[in-house]
């Protein structure tokens, strides 16, 4: 399947449907702190979704359960919200909201060290997020898909942590996941060249240990196979004609300049 290119018009819903991502982020954000249940961050990130005329994505998307993930300590993704589970100090949680906005998806993940963390899972944290701006210093006209992958995965490797493997980043627009594929590490090949117009949603999944993963029983939820820590980091992009823009950021700042 082809990778869509896409035109200003849909690149400007799709800054709308990241910004409401990106807001949503903020929102719970706020609210992260031991003793506050998984379900009332969910609860948080929709009602504001929907607030915004727009539609949680991943509410139903194949089945699952909820609107936003919420992956703790070894969990790495897909990580199902509910009343039972509850923050505490210390733990490492990554939280990734979905948006569909008058027909497109916006979407990004983000790690919190919850309370006072320890400095191993601080570290994983920032390395995780570093990766991905690691990455997109190759997310421009005539790269190769596969030179953001490779520097992402160099960057984790070289900081004594593993780039899961089972699971890859992607494109986005009409749907949640389109073409491209994108690993976090370097396969075999260049990958597909890039365009100004592809929207690409990054996302370094890494883990304190092996990259080896498992899903649990219920289907959604995956963990390191070992119990190591991981974070989760992800940005929607659009590849302009010089570098790259950030659609899931808020203001002109700290991470949202144009690359």
């Amino acid at each position: 399947m082809a990778i869509l290119i896409k035109s200003d018009s849909e690149i400007e819903i799709m800054r709308q449907a990241n910004a409401i991502v990106a807001k949503a982020h903020e929102l719970v954000a706020k609210a992260i702190r031991p003793g506050v249940s998984t379900y009332e961050l969910d609860r948080i990130a929709e009602d504001f979704i929907r607030s915004q005329n727009a539609t949680p994505s991943f509410l139903g998307y194949g089945g699952f359960p909820a609107s936003i993930c919420t992956s703790v300590n070894e969990a790495v993704v897909h990580g199902i919200p509910s009343k039972q589970q509850i923050i505490e100090n210390g733990d490492v949680l990554s939280v990734d909201i979905g948006a569909y906005f008058n027909g497109y998806h916006g979407d990004a993940a983000r790690s919190y060290a919850v309370g006072q963390a320890s400095e191993d899972a601080i570290k994983l944290i920032e390395v995780t997020q570093a990766s991905f701006f690691e990455g997109i210093k190759y997310a421009k006209p005539g790269a190769h898909l596969h030179e953001i992958s490779a520097a992402i995965q160099n960057f984790v490797e070289a900081h004594g942590f593993s780039v899961v493997r089972d699971l890859v980043g992607h494109g986005i627009g009409k749907d949640l996941h389109e073409e491209p594929q994108i690993p976090n590490y370097k396969p075999i090949g260049r990958g597909p060249k890039l365009q100004k117009g592809m929207v690409l949603a990054i996302e370094p999944m890494v883990n304190a240990g092996r990259y080896n993963v498992r899903t649990l029983s219920d289907d959604w939820t995956v963990v390191t196979l070992d119990g190591s820590l991981s974070a989760h980091y992800e940005n929607t992009i659009l590849i302009t004609d010089t570098g790259c823009e950030l659609l899931t950021v808020l203001n002109q700042g700290e991470h949202n300049e144009k690359f």
